[in-house]
């Protein structure tokens, strides 16, 4: 099985073709994407990497993508790909949170809360039990200010260890007292390793209704919404 790893969630994306022999995945290729320029690369990047393997589209047997949190225009340029390909080529999709890869990624094991910049002095996280490289339990994913997360990690009924591939939140996080290993952020090999070993279980995505996780609405719903007569929420 040929299964193809997307991640557009960052300010660098990237693009992986694995292949799955009995229940080992060798990593056949891995190309990036530079952030800003997603719509114009991500396909023709798919393409070349195809291409060098000498894979037609028509071959892939999974599509594993990062949806999200993070990037509005990366997500949604991923996730219109990948309905695009799935539904030409009947291939099945396995969308995987960024929060879980981080926390997957973190090498820790048990209470794992995996936290993410959200800028504007937000955090985005994800408590979850992780028992192994590949399986995560979500507990919850939520956005909150960086004081908001702070006083959720002393209010959780077990400690948690928590992980970031963000040196900021890593450097707000010590001051507070708090012990936060900064980790390599999750690129496409490892959404692709992420979403085999959940296609495995019995997981895989509706495309019909696939979209991304944004946990935040984009700043034109939020600036449009006086103008509509909405209540932000």
């Amino acid at each position: 099985m040929l299964i193809l790893g997307i991640d557009t969630s960052g300010g660098q994306g990237s693009v992986a073709l694995l292949q799955a022999n009995g229940g080992e995945l060798l990593t056949l290729e891995v190309e990036t994407v530079a952030g800003g320029q997603y719509s114009e690369r991500l396909v023709p990047t798919i393409a070349g990497l195809l291409e060098r393997q000498g894979a037609a589209k028509g071959s892939l047997g999974l599509i594993g993508v990062a949806s999200g949190p993070g990037s509005f225009t990366g997500l949604r340029v991923a996730i219109a790909v990948v309905k695009g390909l799935a539904e030409a080529f009947a291939t099945p999709v396995v969308a995987v949170s960024v929060l879980e890869a981080v926390a997957l990624g973190s090498g820790m094991e048990g209470r794992v809360m995996a936290a993410l910049d959200a800028q504007r002095a937000e955090v985005f996280f994800g408590e979850y039990v992780v028992d192994g490289a590949r399986c995560a339990q979500m507990i919850r994913e939520s956005i909150t200010s960086f004081t908001g997360f702070v006083a959720t990690l002393a209010g959780c009924d077990t400690q948690a260890a928590v992980c970031t591939p963000d040196e900021k939140i890593a450097a707000r996080l010590q001051e507070a007292g708090i012990v936060a290993p900064v980790m390599a952020r999750p690129n496409a090999e490892a959404y692709a390793r992420i979403a085999y070993s959940k296609f495995c279980a019995g997981i895989r995505a509706d495309t019909s209704t696939l979209d991304a996780n944004y946990l935040r609405r984009s700043d034109a719903e939020i600036f449009s919404a006086p103008k509509l007569g909405i209540r932000p929420a």
